[in-house]
């Protein structure tokens, strides 16, 4: 057979495989929404950028009439791309495949393709929408699911992982994406549950929606598995393309800077904070007013929204942000706001990512709940991930800083690299109504206008102890600054951290209270 013959076949042959589950199958697909899994990975990659994988493997079934079966890519597209340059690995189930059910060829097309971003060292996109565990497979089905999780582990703080929920991915199936770095839904698109509403309404008895039960609000708002949320593919697309550009390739590299550029004149810093220490405001505008271009990439915005994470850039470089949000309890630390800022910290120390962290906070929230729910093993998580990263670590007090909410977001004694406060904040065990009517009780209780001593009495606490000059005095501060300063220390802070070497003690790991 002549090689132009041979050349012929092959075309037709990826023609044939081209066309996944075939025409019906795709117009379901697309009458749900929902994007071909192609389509999807050439959206979200850069131009003529994408090479496939693994075109024509085949699944291994053999029982209930699978081996008459094609099953085109076995349900599941793998290969390599670009975002903006950088090179990327990807996947995506291809739900019009035998609804992109998971058996072991498909899982070992996936396995694949994650040690090839291992040892490649780039990053890893996985895109789901899978109807599961191939049922016709048995215990393939689930030796493939353990597979990939064992390689997400592995990679965990060596490769940035992505997963992106486009579709259904239920029981095991989610574990998977809860491995990973970070999470996108799509409205009324991404589903993801242990156990589905019919189980749930056998064993329980009770009704309730696929979208109720594990829908992308419901993760983005309540769980905090997801970490962007999207009104469409496209918007999520966009999401996925701006967090790539914040990070490096791999934990051995640095994000790659790009030119520097002011902030936008509609941030004013000094025009933000409230000289009312009990009013609230907006604290994304001080981080705003601070960035580069007065970008700012939030991350789980609609979770635990009382601390605030996400990129920015500050002279050219990514940086990580933790701010406690003023707007929302006060900016109070609570379980998911620690469980939240504790991972994003991690994420970034892993990463080569300077943290900056904003300060504003009463302290912890007080509350039986909280206590119930387990706040003070919640809680430890922030100060041990601050205590354990090695980054550049630089912390700004802007108002508030009490009891050990003062400690925990990433204070001198946390290790942290420079400590600035502006010069109304208050850094005080609480504040000073609380600590006036605890200090002074006797006084105040046995004066003839005790509102007037209480009043003296708050006004001596706040002129002795709450206000940042008392912390300076003792090296806990670095500098008291001007608010219109900030971005000037934080720049020249960044600067001279650079080649920051912070040894840790030889240890196989750490005990994070999980």
């Amino acid at each position: 057979m002549s090689l132009k013959r041979k050349t012929r076949e092959l075309v037709e042959r990826r023609e044939q495989v081209l066309q996944g589950g075939g025409e019906k199958a795709v117009k379901k697909q697309l009458a749900m929404g929902k994007k071909t899994a192609r389509e999807r990975i050439i959206s979200i990659l850069d131009e003529q950028s994408f090479h496939e994988y693994d075109l024509f493997a085949r699944h291994e079934g053999r029982d209930f009439d699978m081996d008459k079966k094609e099953l085109p890519g076995d349900g599941v597209i793998t290969g390599t791309g670009k975002i903006y340059g950088a090179p990327v690995c990807i996947f995506a189930q291809d739900f019009t495949v035998a609804g992109g059910s998971l058996g072991l060829t498909h899982a070992r097309k996936i396995t694949k393709i994650m040690d090839h971003a291992l040892k490649m060292k780039v990053p890893l996109i996985g895109i789901n929408d899978s109807g599961g565990a191939r049922v016709q497979e048995g215990v393939n089905s689930l030796a493939g699911y353990g597979e990939i999780f064992y390689r997400n582990t592995l990679a965990s703080g060596v490769i940035p992982q992505i997963s992106v929920i486009l579709g259904p991915c239920a029981g095991g199936a989610v574990y998977s994406p809860a491995l990973t770095d970070f999470v996108f839904v799509v409205d009324k698109i991404s589903k993801m549950f242990i156990t589905g509403p019919e189980v749930i309404k056998t064993v329980l008895g009770e009704e309730i929606s696929m979208e109720e039960l594990g829908g992308a609000r419901v993760h983005s708002e309540t769980t905090g598995n997801a970490h962007f949320y999207a009104e469409s593919e496209a918007e999520c697309f966009e999401q996925i393309k701006s967090l790539v550009s914040y990070i490096p390739w791999n934990n051995k590299l640095k994000a790659r800077a790009l030119r520097p550029r002011n902030p936008k004149n509609a941030f004013k810093i000094e025009d933000i904070v409230p000289s009312d220490p009990k009013q609230p405001y907006d604290v994304r505008d001080v981080i705003r007013s601070v960035t580069d271009s007065s970008d700012f990439f939030e991350v789980q915005e609609l979770f635990a929204a009382n601390i605030v994470i996400g990129f920015g850039r500050i002279n050219g470089n990514s940086v990580g942000f933790i701010a406690n949000q003023p707007l929302v309890l006060a900016g109070v630390l609570d379980v998911d706001s620690s469980d939240k800022a504790a991972r994003f910290i991690r994420f970034c120390d892993a990463f080569n990512i300077p943290i900056i962290t904003l300060v504003d906070l009463p302290g912890y929230l007080p509350g039986v709940d909280q206590e119930h729910q387990g706040v003070i093993r919640h809680g430890a998580k922030v100060l041990y991930a601050y205590s354990e990263a090695t980054v550049p670590k630089i912390t700004v007090i802007l108002r508030k800083a009490y009891g050990g909410g003062y400690i925990a977001m990433n204070s001198r004694h946390l290790n942290a690299d420079f400590v600035f406060a502006w010069p109304a904040a208050e850094i005080a065990v609480m504040g000073p109504e609380g600590a006036a009517n605890i200090i002074f009780r006797k006084e105040i209780s046995t004066a003839e206008d005790p509102e007037k001593v209480r009043r003296q009495k708050i006004k001596e606490y706040k002129q002795k102890f709450a206000n940042p000059y008392v912390a300076a005095s003792r090296g806990y501060v670095d500098a008291v600054i001007e608010p219109e300063e900030t971005r000037k220390f934080l720049i020249h802070g960044l600067d001279v951290s650079e080649y920051k070497d912070a040894p840790t003690p030889d240890r196989k790991h750490g005990s994070i209270p999980l």
